[in-house]
């Protein structure tokens, strides 16, 4: 059995400034998304439900690095290292419009984008099919080719949970629903038999008593 566990980003600094957090817009985690990756490497302490041995991976952004680095200390004595990989990130929004301020990005493009998937949001944003497919592809080589048999933990972004929820379980490009990912809620997936089965999903119950 070899189980994947996504964990979503805790909230972001550049949420917080409503910009565009791509490479250069994202400035790590605000101060509640700190605590809110205390909250859950405190659970994942006191539970112990990511077993040892782990491998722990996360986005090149820097939220994504900040909760793995907070989370690591609970998955491992030593805390494994995070290796960053930047087929993990959020759809690649482009130069153009990277780090520009949300009211402005919005007056001047769809959001959010609900016509054609295989176009970018903007000129040089990634589009939505070729996000999924680099997601769906970096998730079947970490999990079948690299780590097949162990635990692989990815600390993401609620557009790879939901690509994920695409490429591993065969659902259409374009979801029929719309799905809520809280921040530094775990996805859990598990694969026996070639075949994955989705355990649990936006599991957040440790942020019950951190305040906002």
């Amino acid at each position: 059995m070899t189980r994947l566990l996504l964990i979503r980003h805790g909230q972001a600094q550049s949420a917080v400034d409503e910009v565009v957090g791509g490479p250069k817009g994202c400035t790590g985690l605000s101060d509640l998304g700190r605590r809110q990756a205390a909250a859950l490497r405190r659970r994942l302490e006191r539970t112990g439900e990511i077993e040892g041995p782990v491998a722990l991976y996360a986005s090149i952004l820097p939220r994504a690095i900040e909760t793995a680095e907070i989370v690591a200390a609970a998955l491992g004595d030593p805390a494994p290292a995070v290796g960053t990989q930047c087929e993990l990130c959020e759809v690649h929004p482009g130069d153009e419009i990277d780090g520009m301020p949300w009211s402005e990005f919005t007056a001047l493009y769809e959001w959010p984008p609900t016509s054609n998937p295989y176009r970018g949001w903007a000129p040089g944003a990634e589009s939505w099919a070729d996000f999924v497919l680099r997601v769906g592809r970096e998730l079947n080589r970490l999990t079948e080719d690299v780590h097949k048999g162990g635990t692989v933990v990815v600390a993401c972004h609620g557009g790879v949970i939901e690509a994920a929820l695409i490429a591993l379980a065969d659902l259409p490009m374009k979801l029929p629903f719309r799905v809520q990912i809280d921040n530094t809620s775990i996805t859990e997936w598990r694969l026996v038999d070639e075949r994955w089965t989705l355990v649990r999903f936006n599991d957040a119950a440790h942020l019950a008593d951190v305040a906002d």
